[in-house]
């Protein structure tokens, strides 16, 4: 056999095509075949011209140019940056501990067994063997379901309006951190209301009660977000500019770290990929050393049995490994597609889906040493402290925490420099989702183009972002947060599998791994992908619309119009999938029956060709 330059995938010594064997799937010419099975050649992006006996390439097969990661290491810092982001500190430890505790790990893990790997691991498959975006990959997939890929992007577009804004919170701590005394560590500042109450450890002077707010409250809800100036979601105020000023400075980092691709973005995740572990070993020794810190950490882990009934733990447990991991965003697509063609991603689904995991338990002791500190200072139950989610976990009651402690700047530095990296890491894998998916999609015009292109999208994305940045802008991040990446994501991660599992096939998808690979996937894989993950899927979808959401932020009731805004937003990027069949239908010639057939036998199964035409005496040489 020879080693075709393409791909690196093996071809037979004859081209001389088969067409009798269009549809046969088999698994590919054996060595010393003389004719050439179409049905193989249509799998591994080349397509048969009957006219012409040309072969003529397609797809992922003029990837030849493509840009590459520096070191394997690169790509692996990138996916567990990506994977492990805020959600894994400030949402994990509370849906642990609410949840039964230790006995959580049992559904978290199962989740992750059955459903949150196997949708990675297909991805990093497909984006590496494809060598495609979002958007493009679908050529080589099934076309018709090509405006999957648009609603990726649209999706991605919503989450670098609000998601960036997390970070700029996180920079204004960080650049207020290097004064003498940290600003949320008193009860003398302009902002602060007669019920702010400055508790120490040892002072029996102050006492807590229903009505108090901590320094680290008024800091974060009267002096960051500037709650009080606006009356709520239908009047945001004008812009914060300090908040508008860390916004820019974030966007900058932003760009200056992926303009050049992932040459630039491999080298700056040695950073902000690994410092996260650092800060969170040495603020979980720290933390092991206050008093309380052991109370939090078994109220943390002390398993309650009987909640594993419950069918919420269930659900909690689905959504939180399905968001941690993060397929259908388009990133594990767009990095694996710089990998090398026989790059082993299937250790690497493994390594980096279970680091996630760890680093998410990682995470969940951390905050309970703060959490059992903060209920031993208080005197109050570890409950009444751990009572947030979300941002308010880290910007109040951790800043709080680490106000009290001696060194306390020091702490703050690392603390909030380690949400800003964690929060980058994210950033840098999103946009480059879209990025790709853009220049794969369109080559010819914005091919050479990239730092243009990533020019424009920063700057649309700090646009965008404005409005959260206003005085209500705290409002509006909530608000995409629970309507943006919510059922619509889900929905269209079952769209995405149940085409590459039902129409694609999950025997031809097997078979492409094989080629990248040099073995086929285990029958566990099989079974997930082809009916465990899409049940999966519909499970937590199903989740999501039973319960409909009553959206609440530091008291402030969303009105009933906000849920009808919510819906159209997460509508939106659902559109873009039947808008697509229906211009890929009547942009094909033929009557709707020609269509049905076409679909079936010819878009599902078979790559789009490209233009250029190979003469397989070419493809020898």
């Amino acid at each position: 056999m020879y080693l075709c330059p393409i791909q690196g995938v093996p071809r037979p010594f004859s081209f001389a095509p088969n067409v009798s064997g269009i549809g046969s799937g088999s698994p590919g010419p054996q060595s010393g075949q003389a004719v050439l099975d179409i049905g193989w050649v249509l799998c591994h992006g080349l397509t048969y011209c009957p006219g012409c006996s040309l072969l003529t390439l397609t797809g992922s097969s003029l990837s030849q140019s493509r840009k590459t990661w520096r070191k394997k290491m690169d790509f692996l810092l990138s996916v567990i940056g990506y994977a492990v982001d805020l959600g894994n500190v400030w949402r994990f430890p509370y849906i642990c501990y609410q949840n039964g505790g230790g006995a959580f790990l049992l559904p978290y893990l199962l989740m992750a067994l059955f459903g949150g790997v196997p949708l990675f691991y297909m991805e990093l498959a497909l984006g590496q063997f494809h060598q495609s975006g979002c958007i493009s990959i679908w050529k080589h997939i099934c076309p018709i379901f090509k405006g999957i890929g648009f609603s990726i992007c649209v999706i991605g577009l919503y989450i670098a309006f609000y998601y960036n804004t997390v970070m700029a919170w996180a920079m204004y701590y960080l650049l207020s951190s290097f004064q003498t005394t940290l600003p949320w560590a008193t009860c003398f500042n302009t902002w602060n209301t007669a019920n702010c109450t400055h508790l120490t450890p040892g002072n029996p002077n102050t006492s807590w009660t229903n009505g108090s707010t901590s320094p680290a409250e008024e800091f974060y809800i009267r002096h960051i977000l500037q709650l009080h100036l606006s009356p709520g979601l239908h009047e945001l105020g004008a812009v914060n500019w300090q908040l508008a000023l860390c916004l820019l400075l974030i966007f900058t980092v932003v760009y200056f770290s992926i303009w050049k691709g992932v040459k630039t973005s491999g080298k700056v995740v040695w950073l902000t990929a690994t410092l996260p572990y650092l800060v969170l070993l040495v603020l979980l020794i720290r933390g092991a050393t206050l008093p309380g810190a052991w109370r939090g950490v078994v109220y943390y882990l002390k398993p309650d049995w009987w909640k594993l009934l419950s069918t919420t733990v269930w659900v909690d447990a689905a959504v939180q490994i399905f968001f941690s991991l993060g397929p259908g965003f388009g990133v594990l697509l767009a990095l694996a597609s710089y990998n090398p063609f026989h790059n082993n991603c299937y250790k690497d689904a493994l390594l980096t889906s279970s680091i996630n995991c760890l680093t998410s338990m990682l995470s969940g002791l951390v905050i309970f040493t703060v959490l059992g500190y903060m209920a031993e200072v208080r005197q109050q139950g570890v409950d009444a402290v751990a009572r947030d989610i979300g941002p308010s976990l880290l910007f109040i009651i951790c800043a709080e925490a680490i106000a009290s402690m001696p060194a306390a700047n020091f702490f703050a530095i690392i603390f909030f420099l380690m949400i800003i990296t964690l929060g980058l890491d994210s950033t840098f894998a999103g946009l480059e989702g879209l990025i790709t998916a853009m220049l794969d999609e369109y080559p010819q015009v914005l091919g050479r183009r990239r730092e243009w292109v990533v020019l424009g999208l920063v700057c649309l994305c700090y646009l965008g972002a404005l409005s959260t940045v206003c005085y209500g802008g705290a409002y509006i991040v909530k608000l995409l947060e629970e309507y943006a990446t919510g059922p619509a994501l889900i929905a269209v991660v079952f769209l995405e599998i149940a085409a590459v599992s039902w129409f694609y096939g999950t025997s031809r998808f097997c078979r492409d791994v094989q080629v990248m690979l040099g073995f086929l996937p285990g029958q566990f894989w099989r079974v997930c992908w082809r009916a465990i993950c899409p049940c999966f899927l519909l499970f937590i979808l199903g989740s999501f619309l039973a319960s409909p959401l009553e959206i609440k932020l530091f008291g402030y009731l969303y009105p009933p119009w906000s849920a009808i805004l919510g819906y159209i937003i997460g509508a939106s990027p659902l559109i873009c999938v039947p808008c697509y069949m229906v211009y890929y239908l009547l942009s094909t010639r033929g009557t709707f029956r020609q269509h049905s057939s076409y679909i079936h036998l010819e878009s599902v199964l078979s790559p789009t060709p490209r233009k250029k035409p190979v003469c397989h005496n070419d493809l020898k040489r």
